[in-house]
């Protein structure tokens, strides 16, 4: 049982507290909905920068044109590489594709102090901050599902909807005991490449998996930082997602695999507006290892958020059936 506590928190994105990440600004005036400033010119896939508001700079890219924005948000110790799967689909589907290296990961600085999700937040919020694009959907996998929260709480009404890829299984249920958090953290501390290593292997696949994919997955995330990565994880780990959620009020839209279960009846009582397809059969990196699976099923649901969007709908409107023949809420079998 305290297995999946664990794996849940951290795979799931689980919370974060005002009072140890900082409340979001309320006075800016992208908070209220408005581009800041106009972008400027680039190159596509060209390397972008801007500076967090700490001052740590945060490398991003954009490929393709066209509304709303999709801003791809990865995971804990990994990257936007992440991504690469989707982006030729989105970009063919005419939105702008923004792909994002948090502070601390990939190419974004590591000059900062407080590794709490709020901060991981204002990464996201600086970067759209700088897009001209009218209306924006978060897509965040694991702990950028989180961080997706987070940033929404910050951009203000450009946010249309969230997309979480097995992410925010938690909400409901009350933050890990400090003890057991010291406990995990400190394995990790000690040993972070062979710890990385074991609990991505152990943990974040089924046990018919790939094992090269699987390998690779474990290498690569044990190569991250390891002041930042640890730091990162007792920051998920202690928050407290209640007082986040109650500030989220766009359609939270969820592709999960099925290595935790979702309680969408749970999660519901938090999001009312929160939807869950689950796709069978795949790990906790669905979007690499099963594109043919999860693209499908991303699209739809950037479609079904952009047409509530234009259409002006209240968060707590139906989407009603969305293109693709699948209706949402419910796991699907494959």
């Amino acid at each position: 049982m305290m297995r999946n506590v664990w794996i849940g928190l951290l795979i799931a994105a689980c919370t974060a507290g005002c009072n140890r990440n900082g409340s979001p600004p309320s006075s800016s005036a992208d908070t209220q909905g408005g581009p800041a400033v106009a972008a400027a010119p680039y190159v596509e896939g060209s390397p972008l920068l801007v500076n967090s508001a700490d001052g740590v700079h945060i490398e991003y890219r954009i490929y393709g044109k066209g509304e709303p924005a999709v801003v791809l948000v990865h995971g804990w110790a990994c990257n936007e590489n992440y991504w690469n799967a989707q982006t030729p689909a989105l970009k063919a589907a005419h939105y702008t594709v923004v792909l994002v290296d948090l502070a601390g990961h990939g190419a974004s600085g590591k000059n900062r102090s407080d590794w709490s999700m709020g901060n991981y937040g204002e990464d996201v919020a600086s970067v759209v901050r700088q897009l001209p694009n009218r209306q924006v959907i978060l897509v965040g996998h694991s702990m950028g599902g989180l961080v997706a929260l987070e940033a929404t709480r910050r951009i203000g009404d450009r946010v249309i909807g969230i997309i979480a890829v097995d992410a925010l299984k938690s909400i409901g249920q009350p933050p890990m005991p400090q003890k057991q958090i010291e406990t995990r953290v400190d394995a990790f501390r000690k040993d972070f490449i062979g710890e990385t290593r074991k609990f991505v292997a152990e943990s974040l696949f089924p046990k018919n998996a790939n094992p090269q994919f699987v390998n690779k997955v474990a290498y690569d995330m044990s190569l991250a930082s390891p002041a930042v990565a640890v730091a990162s994880m007792e920051s998920l780990l202690s928050t407290d997602l209640a007082p986040i959620v109650a500030d989220i009020h766009v359609p939270v839209m969820a592709i999960n695999s099925d290595l935790e279960p979702t309680d969408i009846a749970r999660i519901r009582k938090s999001l009312p507006d929160f939807t869950a397809e689950v796709i069978p059969h795949t790990s906790h990196f669905l979007m690499m290892d099963d594109t043919a699976r999860f693209n499908p099923v991303l699209l739809r649901d950037i479609a079904t958020l952009a047409q509530k969007g234009e259409a002006g709908l209240p968060a707590g409107a139906a989407p009603g059936q969305p293109q693709g023949g699948l209706p949402r809420g419910a796991a699907t079998h494959h």
